[in-house]
């Protein structure tokens, strides 16, 4: 199992797996590397790096849940480039991958040869926030796997039609555990939800849009659910505007957020890889 130390000392796991351009997959902001499964296969021809963020999946979590926010978890992925010896990757981020992306665009952009974003841009639309803030940090008061996945498809029945149960069993496995004693516990430190809430009362927000402006540079593509009810569909508009050369693709039936194996989120994926060779 690959871990490295941070500089603040936690154990972080990471898979490293294939060989050829080296591309760094950051996951959702509750999710870890299993986001990726689903895409991995499609790109057998390079070298996949899916980092466990601190406090989620199989890295150590933190004392101080503060430290849960994007500029130490972008901290967190520069350490494991050097630890890797990687001077520069392209990543796909998605969701709060993307938004660790575009913090490192603007901090350390010769880092980065290009970015994908999944179903994330520099507005989020509020709608999303309260959905996620409904969930963040609370263990699902159901029995198994199976439960869950059945509740998942159930909950996500009319942005994700047609997903077949199969495809919901797996996402449940990535998401959740089985207690010894029953019931479910989240792949992740349930202190998140006082990490965003300590945040948001704090005030201070960065000026995403700033934050986008780094990728100006850089190769882009960015991918939105058609129904997603995080990145509405005029600030995708605007990430065109801003950025002309960005490879935009729009996922039919899918919400917040694609899992990166249809046909139009793949498609612009390998365009952006042509790009940074």
């Amino acid at each position: 199992m690959a871990r490295f130390a941070t500089s603040d000392g936690l154990s972080l796991h990471y898979r490293d797996e294939g060989t050829g351009q080296p591309v760094l997959c950051l996951a959702g902001l509750t999710r870890n590397s299993a986001d990726f499964d689903f895409m991995a296969p499609h790109l057998s021809d390079t070298r996949l790096i899916r980092l466990d963020y601190r406090g989620r999946g199989q890295s150590d979590h933190a004392a101080d849940f503060m430290s849960y926010n994007i500029l130490t978890e972008a901290r967190d992925a520069t350490e494991l480039l050097d630890h890797l010896g990687l001077d520069r990757v392209t990543i796909i981020g998605t969701s709060r991958g993307g938004l660790i992306a575009m913090a490192l665009a603007h901090l350390h952009p010769g880092r980065l040869a290009g970015v994908v974003l999944n179903d994330i841009g520099p507005e989020v639309a509020d709608t999303g926030i309260a959905r996620i803030m409904d969930y963040v940090g609370r263990e699902p008061d159901l029995p198994d796997l199976d439960a869950a996945a059945g509740a998942l498809a159930h909950v996500h029945a009319a942005a994700f039609p047609g997903v077949p149960l199969a495809r919901w069993r797996a996402q449940a496995e990535a998401m959740f555990f089985e207690k010894p004693g029953g019931g479910l516990g989240l792949r992740y430190d349930p202190r998140l939800r006082d990490a965003l809430v300590g945040q948001a009362g704090a005030g201070g927000a960065p000026d995403l849009w700033q934050m986008f402006a780094a990728l100006g540079g850089l190769p882009l593509a960015a991918i939105r659910g058609a129904n997603s009810d995080l990145l509405s569909p005029e600030t995708f508009a605007r990430m065109q505007a801003r950025h002309p050369g960005m490879i935009a693709a729009t996922v039919p039936d899918r919400g917040h957020v694609p899992f990166l194996d249809e046909p139009q989120a793949l498609a612009a994926i390998r365009c952006l890889l042509e790009q940074t060779r």
